[in-house]
């Protein structure tokens, strides 16, 4: 059977394309038809209809929400066939949310996958993800032949819902870090140094990381085309807010980093890559 493939947004389609140049033969689905017109795949009509053809079934989709009009409309993953199937989710959904994930999927027979990823398109075209897996153990072991088609580092948490709290976590810090990188350069721009020298010294200093590494360029050329979006981080760090609450904890920096990306909605960004809360902290 065919591999398939539901969400062809800037992620979902590079992480397509991978499957694709791995040998895999795709049939896809996506709300709007005209995405998946330039990809070798077929098309499918609805996404029961992809049940017919294929045993694993990824998802990249926006948010949980998105999951859940996929899963249970009309013509959704559960009124297809779904004896067998595998659901590999590698949307970042709210952990509440998934565990309804998982058992709407075994009420019908199949078995479902919380598989966020951590990394951007870049990564992902080169099947460099970091991808963490949370679910039931065999149906992880015949599904991770094809998230290693998607992932250099796979983490199996087991228990539902750690994947999800995990990537959560994880987006704590991939936020801030964002926030204050952006936060340095147009600080240090307006004490008088020339970016590419700021850039230059924080990677060479505190600055130092993988986020510093993959948005270079952007902040330097302030080239904001979209890797992974503010509103995307924005609606992470609203769930990291919700875990946090559930866990009755408080949570400082990942509060403030929201709010500095929700900043991007007034200058009308919100949809490019989320260093582009440079442009708005620069602006103030």
């Amino acid at each position: 059977m065919k591999v398939g493939f539901i969400g062809l947004g800037h992620l979902g389609k590079t992480m397509a394309r991978r499957l694709i140049s791995q040998g895999l033969e795709l049939v896809v689905w996506n709300r709007t038809r005209d995405k998946a017109l330039d990809l070798s795949a077929e098309i499918a009509e609805n996404p029961a209809g992809l049940t017919k053809k294929a045993r694993i079934i990824f998802l990249n989709l926006f948010d949980s929400d998105a999951v859940r009009t996929v899963l249970a409309s009309e013509d959704g993953i559960l009124a297809g066939d779904c004896s067998g199937r595998i659901i590999i989710d590698t949307t970042t959904n709210h952990f509440d949310a998934v565990d309804s994930f998982h058992e709407a999927l075994r009420q019908h027979g199949g078995a479902y996958l919380e598989a966020p990823v951590l990394g951007s398109v870049m990564p992902a075209s080169q099947g460099a993800l970091t991808v963490l897996v949370s679910g039931q153990g065999p149906a992880f072991q015949e599904a991770q032949p094809y998230i290693e088609k998607i992932g250099k580092n796979i983490f199996f948490l087991g228990d539902q819902t750690l994947a999800t709290k995990m990537k959560l976590i994880n987006n704590l810090v991939l936020g801030s870090l964002m926030a204050t990188l952006a936060e340095a350069v147009a600080l240090g721009e307006s004490a008088g140094l020339e970016k590419a020298k700021i850039i230059d010294i924080l990677g060479a200093g505190a600055g130092n990381s993988m986020v510093l590494n993959a948005k270079r360029e952007k902040l330097l050329r302030e080239d904001f085309s979209t890797h992974f979006s503010s509103i995307a981080i924005y609606k992470d760090l609203h769930y990291l807010q919700d875990l946090a609450r559930t866990l009755r904890r408080p949570l400082f920096t990942g509060s403030v980093a929201k709010e500095l990306f929700a900043m991007t909605w007034s200058k009308e960004i919100e949809d490019l890559d989320f260093s582009a809360v440079y442009s708005v902290l620069k602006g103030l």
